[in-house]
């Protein structure tokens, strides 16, 4: 298995208390762009306070990041700032089931990352929420005028009452 792109690894037994604060190089920005079909991450940075109970490492804090993605209609260049609240679960990696068993997961279990050992990987679990932050369909200020050079004129083109406006025109 390869090493994330935004590794950052910690020792459960160390972290009581702890506050950490991560910011990617320009290299690990530039692999997570990549991975994420992003056309650049600029800065991305979080700042997390880890608490630990035994094996469990509850971590806090927040993400923020700078990134540029394409508009999901004219395919323009579109900076978003992203700010985001974390809050992940570390938990030692349960033993009493199989890989390909399937389990049932709690509404208490959804937010829980496994890790395996002593060291679980704080960097890949906000490169993950950076991932969940960036909307797929975000547009641009030249959307509009991208799809009347498709032809399509707007929501009401592709609606659900577009044949019955056509048919109206008909009449």
């Amino acid at each position: 298995m390869s090493t994330p792109e935004f590794s950052r690894r910690f020792d459960v037994r160390q972290v009581e208390g702890k506050a950490v604060k991560l910011v990617a190089s320009e290299q690990e920005g530039t692999a997570l762009a990549q991975r994420f079909g992003l056309v650049s991450i600029s800065r991305l940075e979080a700042a997390i306070l880890l608490e630990r109970d035994g094996r469990v490492v509850k971590a806090k804090g927040n993400l923020s990041a700078d990134i540029v993605q394409s508009c999901a209609v004219s395919g323009d260049d579109l900076p978003v700032v992203v700010n985001e609240t974390l809050t992940f679960r570390f938990v030692p990696q349960a033993e009493d089931h199989a890989p390909d068993e399937e389990i049932e997961l709690g509404a208490d279990d959804c937010d829980e990352i496994e890790y395996s050992g002593t060291f679980f990987d704080l960097g890949e679990a906000v490169a993950q929420s950076l991932a969940l932050a960036i909307d797929p369909f975000a547009t641009g200020s030249g959307a509009q005028q991208a799809r009347r050079r498709a032809g399509i004129v707007g929501e009401e083109a592709n609606g659900p009452f577009a044949a019955l406006a056509a048919l109206k025109k008909n009449n």
